[in-house]
């Protein structure tokens, strides 16, 4: 059986609009079936291919300023181009996409960390619904208490952190508090991607208009509710073995905690925050957190 959020066949990647290309700044693998299709091409194409490939690894040799050798200078793929977007290696492939193999089933969904989807994703206004696709009854213990969680996380007769406290209470947990200025200093002394990211954290450190950013964002917190469904999504019910998933609901309490403060700092700075700034400043904690693996469980192990 496969899952997914009722919003994911909705995504399409905007190719050379992209601000935050996903071949600029990431090592990019190549899976061993590609690699040898690749040695086999021909042409200009298959020498550029035989010079700008690491065989040992195999991966991708970045050019100047990380880019991929094969994004061209309309921040096109030139393999795409070429070859045809069916001749990707894997990872170029399935991103944004995830995958999460679980015991009766798979589960799909979109990374955050890119901002076509982080843009659909805040865009729902829905309760967004699991699609299960295949027949393969659930009577998983960690399944259901995920999907009592959605619920309660969806649940607007309370404010979404009246709901990440009824979502913690659920899981056992009724006393987690999120320190903003001690939980910066924490995020400065992580691996940091990008020195945007570093000024984002300084600000936690200011004095921030939280009452102020409330009532500007009560319209919009929706958002904030999604944002908490994907991080439960994705993170949740794939807790690998001696991992607790209490620890897995705190970090997506801690997620949200962060976001909407940044988005308060900000908010105080400029006295307004539009839209594609609160999906920029989303994409951004997914990319410096949950798309670096030691980011991740230095912070998911501190829970």
């Amino acid at each position: 059986m496969t899952v997914y959020p009722d919003y994911y066949k909705e995504f399409e990647c905007i190719k050379g609009e992209c601000r935050h290309n996903c071949c600029i700044g990431w090592e990019i693998e190549i899976d061993s079936d590609t690699a040898e299709k690749y040695k086999s091409v021909g042409g200009e194409l298959g020498d550029r291919l035989k010079r700008c490939i690491d065989w040992n690894e195999p991966c991708f040799i970045l050019g100047e300023n990380e880019r991929c050798p094969f994004l061209n200078g309309d921040n096109l793929c030139d393999i795409i181009i070429g070859l045809g977007e069916d001749k990707l290696c894997g990872i170029c492939a399935d991103h944004p996409r995830f995958k999460n193999e679980l015991p009766d089933r798979t589960e799909i969904g979109l990374g955050l960390c890119c901002e076509a989807a982080a843009d659909l994703i805040l865009r729902q206004k829905h309760k967004v619904g699991l699609v299960l696709d295949g027949d393969s009854p659930c009577d998983d213990s960690i399944i259901n208490l995920r999907d009592a969680i959605i619920d309660t996380l969806q649940d607007r007769e309370f404010s979404v952190f009246e709901r990440l406290e009824n979502m913690l209470w659920l899981c056992g947990e009724d006393n987690f508090v999120v320190d903003i200025k001690n939980w910066a200093d924490r995020l400065y002394n992580l691996e940091r991607l990008d020195e945007a990211w570093t000024n984002r954290i300084n600000t936690l450190k200011t004095p921030i208009d939280f009452e102020g950013y409330a009532d500007y964002i009560k319209n919009y917190e929706c958002e904030y509710e999604q944002l908490a469904v994907y991080f439960i999504y994705r993170h949740f019910a794939n807790a690998p073995d001696g991992d607790s998933c209490i620890k897995r609901a705190k970090f997506a309490a801690l997620a949200v905690n962060i976001i909407y403060a940044l988005g308060a700092a900000e908010f105080t700075l400029r006295g307004e925050l539009s839209f594609d700034r609160r999906v920029d400043i989303a994409r951004a904690f997914s990319s410096e957190i949950e798309y670096s693996d030691e980011n991740l469980y230095t912070i998911i192990d501190s829970l």
